[in-house]
């Protein structure tokens, strides 16, 4: 059974580290997306939420109760109009509307195409327009797809069309996460596949930000012709989130030494292989904050009073990083730690509740009975 219910955050054991480094939490090859989690001792969206109002310089999180259990790999998260919730499983391959009062669950069905394997699977979620769009790991690269789906309680998602294709695949580092700006525009967080130099490589899709239209065309404004690459020099991208005044944020594992939130820029280069962490490279851009690789590998983030909340898996932890601006405003905050495992997404739902979900049955976590969960917050 899982614990606290109000958390208070690590007095002073901020793991920023203002120095040169990478990370990710992975084996000492770097090949994989987390170290496996330790057995703990006896002792989200990427929507636009808050106001661009100072955050207090001290952070809270209270877990305000679990909406749903026995979930099976979940990864994705994604609010449909009205509250409720989608939710994708990786390894089932499945999408289950999760009910936001009552955390029941109906299942929609298993999505085409997906070939389960490693770190893919079905990934990220978004919502618009009677659609959802989901990214997959298929037999032959990574892609995202979207499927008509009505809405109702009864409803059955639509055959998928492909909107990208020919992303990288590899077992490890395949990216995930997708989301809506509040351009209008769909955003994608990739992986270098363990292949380092596609980072760098601006004609491929691995190891980037992408920015298309809802139909997978470059979006206009990007910074390369003809090309959906927004940013690039990544290494494994699973977090997206803007700001309230529209800036976009990411969080990407590192090797061995560094985990990263950046501030991504159109056309900006933020440096793997070449530079790992807080660098100090001429031509590349250092992240905002950085932690150690067993204190964090991040996978989603969500924005929310005033500052950026990013779950940890091996880290099994939730991170605050107060914001002014384009800056930190503070040190950034672990709250949660070890209290509920491995977290995966957490997903911005309007003021200060966010929804977390917990990542114990990915074949890299010790699950407990009722895992994993979709648990309430209250944050400030």
């Amino acid at each position: 059974m899982k614990r606290p219910v109000v958390v208070k955050a690590l007095g002073g054991a901020v793991a920023l580290v203002l120095a040169a480094g990478c990370s990710s939490g992975d084996a000492s090859s770097g090949s994989t997306e987390e170290r496996p989690r330790t057995p703990p001792s006896a002792s989200a969206s990427a929507s636009v939420s808050g106001t661009a109002a100072a955050p207090p310089a001290a952070g809270r999180v209270t877990v305000a109760g679990t909406l749903t259990e026995g979930l099976k790999s979940p990864w994705g998260l994604a609010e449909l109009p009205g509250g409720d919730l989608l939710v994708s499983s990786r390894d089932e391959r499945t999408i289950t509307r999760i009910d936001g009062r009552t955390g029941a669950k109906t299942p929609l069905g298993e999505v085409p195409g997906v070939v389960p394997g490693g770190e893919g699977g079905l990934l990220g979620l978004a919502v618009r327009d009677g659609r959802v769009y989901a990214y997959l790991t298929a037999a032959s690269d990574n892609r995202i797809v979207r499927m008509r789906y009505g809405g109702g309680a009864g409803d059955r998602l639509g055959p998928p069309e492909p909107v990208l294709t020919g992303i990288p695949k590899g077992f490890t580092h395949n990216g995930g996460r997708i989301a809506f700006g509040p351009d209008g525009m769909l955003y994608a967080g990739t992986g270098e596949t363990g292949e380092t130099g596609l980072a760098q490589d601006r004609e491929s899709l691995g190891g980037k930000v992408l920015r298309m239209t809802p139909e997978g065309r470059p979006a206009p404004g990007n910074p390369f012709p003809d090309s959906v690459v927004y940013s690039y020099g990544h290494r494994n991208v699973q977090g997206l989130a803007w700001d309230a005044d529209g800036r976009l944020w990411a969080a990407e594992f590192g090797q061995n030494t560094w985990d990263e939130l950046n501030l991504v820029g159109a056309g900006k280069n933020y440096g793997w292989p070449e530079a790992e962490g807080k660098a100090g490279k001429r031509g590349f851009e250092d992240p905002v904050a950085q932690w150690k690789t067993s204190e964090a590998s991040p996978s989603g983030i969500a924005y929310a009073r005033g500052a950026i909340w990013m779950a940890g898996l091996r880290g099994e932890r939730l991170w605050r990083v107060p914001l002014s601006g384009a800056e930190r405003s503070g040190e950034p905050e672990a709250f949660l730690e070890g209290g509920h495992g491995r977290l995966r997404t957490v997903l911005a739902t309007g003021g200060d509740r966010l929804w977390l979900v917990t990542s114990e049955t990915d074949t890299r976590g010790t699950p407990a009975p009722g895992d994993d969960r979709i648990l309430r917050l209250r944050v400030g």
